[in-house]
């Protein structure tokens, strides 16, 4: 299979090949019709990510957010982070975007301290239960000021806040999000280059992350808002959010999209690849055929034998294809042993070529030889399976 493979060369400014590539494992989903489009999201977002010069890719640093609604082709890669929540405070006077935001990333409540143990407070005067008041109120105004003292315009909070500190943060102008996963948390932080901050009295400007812009977007008439969290100091980490008609939709379009992020992050490590068709299978089945013959003895036939194994992928993409599959798988390798052309696979789509290259059907060779690595390791394991229950037999006959 190595011998022939071709390489997909790309570059920052030529990314074609990587989006044809990235356009074959859709081409049977549910997006085909917008193909294109989720291709190049995809390898714009894994090249987002990727640290060529190691030939690696982090997928965790790519995340995956949706809302229900609006139409397949409004979905887009955004350079840094959705969260799926609203800035707090709901008075319409709170600003809904911010620029140049220095977010304080925090998992400490805004809430007064709660004891670990037992406790009753008895308030029996009209005096009592206003220093009582007074202390509580005083708990959220330093809580706030800390804030603010360290220069931060956003917090990002981990835990939730009631009434009260909501009222105080709208006097102070300071806008808030509240109940942010720790995932989410985690990618905040790496996308903002903040630092995550768990009491008031550790917040200092040096932790607080930064990013060019964050603001609220509604969608429609349905009053569902989003956070976007975008122009990060650190661009790595990046945001597919996915849109689609209903949840079954989304959830297949959030399939076929990691299936091409696999993909590409495959053609990152090893820019190598073969077509698809069955054609290297053919390739390989005529190569293990014709050393099978310089074998001597009974180890032929398991060569043989694996070139027949071989040949059951392009059968069967013959057969689903609605052709014969015999004829078929006969009229390719004859095309394939006359032209020496290994790119010649079974014409699955009818386009009156049976050049895989032509079809653009391309895929990864790290993909393909893990394939057949794995199918021949679950062979040896039920050969070994059928060897125990065989013996088993015997010895229950015995017995």
């Amino acid at each position: 299979v190595d011998e022939v493979s071709d390489r997909v060369e790309f570059t920052g400014d030529d990314l074609e090949g990587l989006i044809k590539l990235a356009s074959t494992t859709l081409n049977s989903k549910i997006v085909s019709r917008c193909k294109r489009h989720m291709a190049e999201i995809s390898v714009k977002a894994i090249l987002a990510v990727a640290d060529l010069d190691h030939q690696d890719v982090n997928l965790d640093l790519i995340k995956i957010e949706s809302k229900t609604g609006g139409q397949m082709e409004d979905t887009e890669l955004v350079h840094g982070i959705i969260l799926d929540k609203d800035i707090s405070t709901p008075s319409p006077q709170m600003v809904k975007e911010i620029k140049n935001a220095k977010m304080a990333i925090l998992t400490c409540p805004f809430e007064p301290p709660k004891p670990k143990t037992k406790h009753s407070v008895e308030i029996d005067s009209a005096e009592k239960y206003q220093r009582l008041y007074q202390q509580e109120q005083q708990y959220f105004v330093d809580m706030v000021q800390k804030v603010k003292d360290c220069g931060a315009n956003l917090a990002i909070c981990q835990w939730g806040f009631d009434d009260e500190a909501n009222h105080l943060l709208m006097q102070n102008q300071l806008p808030a999000v509240r109940w942010v996963g720790g995932v989410e948390l985690e990618l905040v932080a790496i996308a903002t280059g903040g630092r995550i901050v768990p009491r008031f009295t550790e917040l200092t400007p040096e932790k607080l992350g930064n990013a060019g812009l964050v603001r609220e977007v509604g969608f429609g008439t349905t009053k569902d808002k989003m956070l976007f969290v975008e122009q990060c100091s650190n661009s790595k980490a990046v945001t597919i959010f996915v849109r689609g008609g209903n949840k079954m939709i989304i959830e297949e379009i959030k399939r076929s999209i990691h299936d091409a992020l696999c993909i590409v992050r495959n053609l990152v490590r090893d820019n190598r690849v073969v077509y698809g068709g069955g054609a290297p299978e053919i390739a390989a089945a005529l190569a293990v055929s014709k050393a099978a013959d310089t074998v001597v003895g009974l180890e032929q036939y398991a060569w043989r034998a694996f070139a027949d194994a071989l040949e059951g992928i392009p059968m069967a993409l013959a057969e689903n294809s609605g052709l014969s599959p015999i004829e078929t798988l006969a009229k390719v390798k004859t095309a394939q042993l006359q032209e020496s052309n290994p790119r010649l696979g079974v014409d699955c789509m009818m386009r009156g070529t049976n050049d895989m290259r032509e079809q653009n059907v391309i895929e990864t060779l790290q993909s393909k030889k893990q394939l057949a690595v794995s199918a021949c390791r679950a062979g040896r394991e039920d050969d070994l399976e059928d060897r125990r229950c065989h013996v088993n037999q015997r010895v229950l006959g015995i017995l």
